[in-house]
């Protein structure tokens, strides 16, 4: 299939390094660790691996507060490291992304180390700095993700400066012209070595207000939401300059052939959008996290695909994301009889699915103790529920004492189910998630219509039931998912062609015929193609 560049054909598979594999046995993954399980990725199916942040940190937020962008922190491995995972990755036909930190770096970073020396320091307009407000205090209400203020004040000037995360990752200054050409000869650095695009943190975080206006109140606040909900974000986040940031990064990006932009956006999908940019300059995929956002039944489901497919702009290619490193897994969400039909819908619907790593295996909410807390989010909002350690922690390749992971205690702990959840297992089980995941990958290399076919949404009134078609010119097949515990019979459009199934989450019906309609059992999604 050669029609389409390679990132509207391919499945996008995130990395975790520091969970993945551990090549030298000190409980953390690494490079190396991730150049050893390349062979996994092509047996698998996917077509390019999204490595989260690998650059030099002291890893207050684990690698999202980046203290050297040119360089692999030791924990990860060395440039030499990357450069070999790189070109074996590509000698398998594989693509890989890196994740850009652009809108914070580490406190320890050497601009940051300059911009606070003194007020008069030529570096200084790189950061935001602000003075106090005149009770001594923040000059404004804006709040930190991750907990307590936004602003914290540095004694040796007597200035707050702004970090819409942690202390230790103050925030950049993107109005700043010298600011944005050094974030983008970081990007052309990596572009000249190969990497195949990035994947852009907290996109729409960028450019704040020009005024620093305090945030509205958010009057629905609940005090058990975390502590950031109590303002809404209007005056910190998502301004309208941030569109000609992002399309001078597109134009960056686009000097170098095939090569993709990604940004990170927890947007509705209205604002959402307007990241493609005027024209489609701006981000080639603005992910799109509203499956993990809407509720898990068919109605609301159903009308999200509507209306997200309708807000499109001409010629946006759409992308779907089930889970991350910031979110709960699917199969914590849904449980696993549900996380089957959550795959076959992420890969049967129109746009580039990106399957964040051990959804294959079902890898689900794994349970750690206090004493083994790492997440800095946790720790500063402690007892909310908040914290991401639960679905970071380390893949599970096979029953031994650390799941194959590495020789010691990995940095999180394990799933007590290991020992049943793990590739080596799953991989010989012909009814396994796994097995359905690898089928589900070659459903879409094999067919156009699931590549990059049309989508178009069928009317059903069985309740708790998805249904649409995927066609691209003969190629069509129908999609009928159950989002419910009961089973249905679903009626489908009328036609003269024979239908059958094609796969089943349960893998055990394939080549059954189908007539005007299908029969559903609880939580069981089937592809149809026309005979």
């Amino acid at each position: 299939m050669s029609d389409g560049s390679w990132w509207k054909r391919g499945v996008i598979y995130q990395v975790y390094p520091r969970s993945f594999q551990d090549s030298n046995d000190d409980g953390i993954g690494d490079l190396e660790g991730v150049r050893r399980r390349l062979d996994y990725f092509v047996w698998l199916g996917v077509d390019a691996i999204w490595l989260s942040p690998i650059f030099v940190s002291p890893m207050a937020d684990f690698g999202y507060d980046v203290a050297d962008y040119q360089a692999v922190d030791p924990i990860f491995g060395s440039l030499a490291d990357f450069d070999r995972l790189l070109a074996q990755a590509h000698a398998r036909g594989l693509r890989v992304v890196l994740d850009f930190v652009p809108n914070h770096t580490s406190i320890e970073h050497e601009w940051f180390r300059e911009s606070r020396a003194c007020r008069d320091n030529p570096k200084r307009d790189w950061y935001i700095w602000r003075d106090p407000a005149p009770d001594g205090g923040p000059p404004n209400n804006w709040l930190s993700n991750f907990g307590g203020p936004g602003w914290t004040r540095d004694s040796l000037t007597g200035q707050y400066y702004y970090h819409a995360f942690l202390p230790q990752q103050p925030d950049l200054n993107w109005r700043n012209p010298l600011v944005r050409e050094a974030m983008f000869d970081v990007l052309r650095f990596w572009l000249d070595r190969g990497v195949d695009g990035f994947r852009v943190d907290v996109l729409w975080h960028l450019i704040k207000d020009e005024w620093f206006r305090d945030n509205p109140p958010n009057l629905g606040y609940d005090a058990h939401q975390a502590e950031i909900q109590r303002h809404l974000q209007v005056h910190s986040a998502d301004q309208p300059e941030v569109h000609e940031v992002v399309a001078q990064m597109r134009g960056v990006i686009d000097a170098y052939p095939e090569r993709v932009l990604i940004g990170e956006i927890y947007l509705p999908i209205e604002r959402l959008v307007a990241y493609y940019g005027r024209d489609l300059s701006g981000a080639h995929l603005p992910f799109n996290f509203q499956l993990i956002q809407t509720a898990w039944n068919a109605h609301e489901i159903a009308a999200l695909i509507r209306d997200y497919e309708e807000a499109l702009p001409d010629g946006g290619w759409p992308n779907w994301v089930l889970g991350n490193h910031d979110q709960p897994r699917i199969g914590a969400r849904v449980g696993k009889r549900q996380a089957r039909v959550a795959a076959m819908l992420l890969l049967t619907l129109r746009g580039t699915p990106t399957l964040y790593y051990g959804d294959e295996i079902c890898l689900c909410k794994v349970d750690v103790p206090p004493e083994q807390v790492q997440d800095p989010w946790e720790k500063n909002e402690p007892g909310r529920g908040l914290g991401r350690d639960p679905e970071r922690t380390p893949m599970q390749w096979d029953a031994s004492a650390f799941a194959g992971f590495s020789a010691r205690a990995p940095w999180l702990p394990l799933d007590p189910d290991h020992e049943r959840c793990n590739v080596a297992r799953l991989s010989e089980d012909q009814g396994s998630i796994l097995t359905l995941y690898r089928r589900l990958l070659v459903a879409r290399r094999a067919h156009a219509g699931l590549c990059l076919g049309d989508y178009a949404q069928l009317a059903v009134a069985e309740p708790d039931v998805i249904a649409y078609e995927r066609a691209r010119g003969a190629d069509r097949l129908i999609v009928v998912l159950n989002l419910g515990r009961e089973p249905r019979e679903v009626h489908l459009p009328q036609t003269d062609d024979r239908r059958s199934v094609m796969l089943s989450t349960f893998l055990d019906r394939e080549g059954e015929p189908v007539g005007r309609s299908v029969s559903l059992r609880a939580d069981e999604g089937v592809i149809l193609r026309y005979c």
